[in-house]
């Protein structure tokens, strides 16, 4: 009989390798997921490049982004993004953080984002900024004290997704796949409105057009559609993960302390 946490690990790993192959994560950038009988607990891999998360790097935290169960594994240090706001919003069942290049000219300059096609309704009509410098002065950008992010997670409010000034976006969903969904065509959504800013005058969806566009991903085919899309083309790129691969190993010991072979 399947294990369900196993499934949700395995899900969350294909998670990572997808928004890698679609160009929305790079070496930088994470996806989470609330536990799913805990919802005290969420599961985020170890530090590692998307595209090479496997199960086995899948590490179990507290909201407080503590590790459940101790290990000298590198994790993430803006792990703090996902916890803050998994106790913010009971609603949030995953979490996205990335920095993809439709989206930097946005952030860079502080416009906003707004859809402009159906699909880019499932980013909101309009989705705040947060702005690190506002609160905590100059910092090297990263999001990586509690109180930071706490206050990323008052910024995004009720919203689903949050533009951080000078750095990237997090986006919020209630799933793996929502949230996935969310992360690719809100990217979509930022490149044709960067495209049609060029031609002329921008003519966004009006309020309506994006409630009942919003829903798509949850009320139609088009979330499984795309998810069966998304997988078949990571799997004919060589990248699906493996299953039940151990965690990778821990930091070799410094130059001049590593143990003589025998």
């Amino acid at each position: 009989m399947p294990d369900p946490l196993a499934e949700l690990r395995y899900e969350l790993a294909l998670a990572n390798r997808i928004l890698a192959n679609e160009d929305v994560l790079d070496a930088f950038g994470h996806v989470s997921v609330r536990h799913p009988k805990d919802p005290n607990r969420y599961l985020l891999s170890c530090s590692r490049a998307p595209e090479l998360v496997a199960p086995g790097d899948i590490m179990e935290y507290t909201l407080d982004s503590q590790l459940v169960t101790k290990s000298e594994i590198p994790l993430y240090s803006e792990r703090v993004i996902h916890g803050e706001i998994f106790k913010a919003r009971p609603d949030v069942m995953a979490v996205v953080h990335h920095h993809a290049p439709p989206f930097m000219p946005f952030v860079i300059t502080g416009t906003d984002y707004v859809p402009v096609f159906h699909l880019g309704a499932t980013g909101g009509a309009k989705p705040p900024f947060w702005d690190q410098r506002h609160e905590f002065g100059d910092t090297n950008l990263l999001v990586v004290k509690p109180e930071e992010g706490a206050s990323l997670a008052r910024a995004m409010g009720k919203h689903w997704m949050v533009l951080m000034n000078r750095h990237g976006v997090t986006l919020g969903g209630t799933s793996i796949r929502d949230v996935v969904f969310r992360a690719i065509f809100s990217c979509r959504n930022a490149e044709f409105l960067l495209r049609a800013k060029a031609l002329g005058e921008i003519k966004p969806l009006s309020p309506g057009e994006v409630e009942k566009a919003a829903v798509i991903s949850t009320k139609t085919t088009g979330q499984a559609r795309a998810w069966e899309l998304w997988t078949v083309r990571l799997d004919k790129a060589g990248g699906t993960p493996p299953r039940g691969v151990k965690a990778k190993s821990k930091p070799k010991a410094k130059p001049g302390k590593a143990k003589k072979k025998r």
